[in-house]
């Protein structure tokens, strides 16, 4: 609040002397928008009471933001071009950027208790070769909410099967499982999304119910939520994987599991810069929920048969049949009838699988 002598001040200085706004509040030391007040311009009134071309539409510009929030004034502009508008588009804008919501959304940081929940999800790491070939590589990656431990496997693809083996494995890994475990739209876990209706899979169902936790969805975009195992495959890529060669991928899962316990677990717990992720860990492994008393199957069970020849395909790669059953196939003739040939060579598999325990 200013006295009434500097306020007439400032209004001699502004209406007489025609110094500037900026030059005012310099000379008293005051805000401009003090200034602003004290001068009461009618030409500053007359300009905020002069009808803009865009008033009349200003009810409409609301609604239309409200329920499209990110459509562009542009459109608006030919929309409201049809409803009889004659301003530019540079008096729209400006009418846009008043009225549009705000884009930004405040985020809570969430704090989880230990065992509570998990998060998982896939991450690609380009292509390797094996061999003659080129195959894809993919990051199987779950850690838990509270202590941030890790568990990564790397895999060829990202089929229904891997997803399943690498939940598996990393129960095993921590003597026990979260209750509940945060998904974002994966094709291993979701079927099928209507809106904030899920369809999951059923063999995740499966799984869910062999080791007593709960599958969770993400909203679709909406990666924050998720974030703690989005910023683990970020740390995986910086700190892993870059400048890491490996002959196979057995030897990459091996160097993966060495860096997660000696680098990984090492580093600061984010919840207290005096413990390490490694002991928060150890604080939550006890309340994580008991593995069952056998680990869930996830098995490739695929039918295959042999044709002209006596090798049969799968995963890329030709497999000879055992000479011991060479004679069955070709007595039942596998081209005319190639689902006896694969029902036998089964059976003969496990009758010799038999013979050689005893």
């Amino acid at each position: 609040m200013i006295s009434p002598e500097t306020c007439a001040q400032i209004r001699r200085y502004f209406y007489a002397e025609h110094w500037k706004i900026g030059t005012i509040a310099r000379q008293f030391g005051v805000h401009p928008d003090t200034v602003r007040r004290a001068i009461e311009s009618e030409r500053f009134h007359s300009q905020a009471l002069r009808g803009c071309l865009t008033d009349p539409y200003l009810s409409f510009i609301r609604q239309t933001l409200d329920q499209y929030p990110r459509l562009r004034a542009t459109r608006i502009y030919q929309m409201i071009r049809e409803r009889g508008y004659q301003g530019s588009i540079r008096q729209l804008r400006r009418a846009v950027a008043n009225l549009r919501p705000a884009r930004t959304e405040p985020f809570l940081r969430l704090r989880m208790f230990p065992a509570e929940q998990a998060q998982a999800d896939w991450a690609h790491f380009g292509q390797v070769a094996v061999g003659r070939a080129r195959r894809l590589l993919s990051c199987f990656a779950i850690t838990l909410s509270y202590s941030r431990a890790l568990y990564l496997e790397f895999f060829f693809d990202q089929t229904l099967e891997n997803f399943l083996r690498g939940h598996v494995h990393a129960f095993q890994a921590w003597s026990g499982q979260p209750r509940v475990i945060l998904y974002d739209n994966l094709r291993s876990a979701v079927l099928e999304r209507r809106g904030d209706q899920i369809h999951f899979h059923p063999r995740l169902m499966e799984l869910c119910a062999h080791y007593y936790f709960a599958a969770r969805p993400c909203q679709v975009r909406a990666g924050n939520q998720k974030g703690r195992v989005e910023r683990a495959i970020r740390y995986v890529r910086e700190s892993f994987w870059a400048g890491r060669s490996f002959t196979t991928l057995e030897e990459c899962n091996r160097q993966a599991l060495l860096w997660r316990d000696q680098i990984a677990h090492q580093r600061r717990w984010p919840g207290d810069d005096t413990r390490t992720v490694a002991q928060a860990f150890a604080e939550e492994q006890p309340r994580l929920l008991p593995l069952p008393a056998h680990p869930f199957p996830t098995d490739l069970i695929q039918t295959v048969g042999s044709r002209k020849t006596i090798y049969v395909r799968f995963d890329l790669n030709d497999y000879s049949i055992p000479p011991e059953i060479r004679w069955f196939v070709s007595w039942t003739e596998p081209k005319k009838s190639p689902a006896i040939a694969e029902v036998m060579i089964g059976i003969s598999r496990c009758w010799n699988q038999s013979i050689n325990k005893r």
